[in-house]
């Protein structure tokens, strides 16, 4: 049993924007399998203007609310939330997840048996199809050489049936940012979540720095959670789809090492440019010009960055060296994580 004090220390923090209709249908449920004993709660506010503030101070008196004068975007206000939350271990939690019995236990025994563990995440399933791995998270996250992420328990567009094929605990590339564990000491190290990107990509680009310094990230399968997903952006929001274009070319420039970056980088903007003609050609306008922009505007930003120094020979587990874009469509889109396990 773990001590009373090691759980003491831990920080669920929900990080809210406008998701009151959110807080009202799973909130009950964190509060029901959390010992509120041994954990505290916190719901940090982006500026919300639909009375998330004042209903939790109706309906949760007990649980601290942190406000913000402004959306400060998923990188922003968690960064200024654990600025103010002193705790051994955070938990970044999406509004629009509902955790099941024992949820947080089995994490934190996880990272407490295990110090080299960093980060890790629980097995995250769909809320509309509560036998699905949720598209966001799955069974853990993964990357391939140009920079694709994806899942154990979904690649690309396929989205794989739970049927207890992932339940044992593996070793990842990334977590989820929508439940996430990491000891408080590594998120400061780190200097938290990188501002710049916002919001997508954020949780595998800090991921990708903690492995840097030696930490592994695993996922959790014993835990479990529900994820609605897409809550704040829909999947088909050309804003959406900007953020992770633009996301994904700055976590690259960021941590691939210096020898590789530049070629790596040429073939993944060739392939976004494909895409982009292909949003032309089909008459998605606002489609083209999301990535348009998120070129224009990582050219921009790049050079604010200092890059790191990855090694593919280093801290890669979960890293795949082939293009699993590839791969899928030579499997005719149906590519399951088994078949390229062992290539990991």
């Amino acid at each position: 049993m773990l001590s009373l004090q090691a759980i003491m220390d831990t920080a669920v923090v929900i990080l809210n924007w406008n998701g009151k209709k959110f807080l009202e249908t799973y909130l009950p449920s964190l509060t029901q399998n959390t010992d509120r004993e041994n954990a505290f709660i916190v719901v940090a506010d982006n500026g919300s203007t639909d009375g998330s503030v004042e209903w939790m101070e109706v309906n949760y008196p007990d649980i601290r609310v942190i406000e913000f004068d402004k959306n400060w975007g998923f990188t922003g206000g968690y960064n200024r939330a654990f600025n103010e939350i002193d705790a051994d271990y955070y938990v970044l939690l999406n509004s629009d997840i509902e955790v099941t019995p024992g949820w947080l236990d089995n994490l934190l025994s996880f990272m407490e048996d295990n110090p080299d563990v960093g980060i890790c995440q629980p097995k995250v399933l769909a809320m509309h199809d509560k036998t699905s791995f949720e598209y966001a998270g799955a069974a853990g996250g993964f990357i391939d050489r140009y920079g694709y992420p994806f899942c154990r328990g979904r690649i690309l567009s396929k989205v794989e049936k739970d049927h207890g094929q992932y339940d044992k605990p593996m070793e990842v590339f990334w977590a989820t940012g929508a439940c996430l564990m990491i000891r408080s000491s590594l998120y400061h190290h780190l200097g938290g979540l990188d501002e710049s990107f916002f919001a997508h990509m954020e949780e595998i680009d800090l991921c990708w720095r903690a492995k840097l310094l030696g930490y592994e990230v695993w996922c959790v399968p014993s835990s479990v959670v529900y994820h609605v997903g897409g809550g704040t952006l829909p999947n088909n929001s050309p804003n959406k789809l900007y953020f992770n274009y633009r996301n994904n070319l700055l976590m690259l420039y960021k941590n691939l090492p210096e020898k590789i970056r530049s070629r790596r980088l040429f073939v993944r903007r060739c392939l976004d440019g494909v895409s982009a003609l292909v949003y032309l050609v089909t008459g998605k306008w606002s489609y083209f010009k999301a990535v348009c922009r998120a070129h224009r505007d990582y050219r921009k930003m790049k050079k604010e960055i200092d890059p790191s120094s990855f090694s593919e020979e280093n801290n890669n587990k979960g890293y795949y060296s082939g293009s699993i874009v590839l791969r899928f469509f030579l499997s005719g889109g149906q590519l399951t994580f088994d078949k390229i396990r062992r290539e990991l």
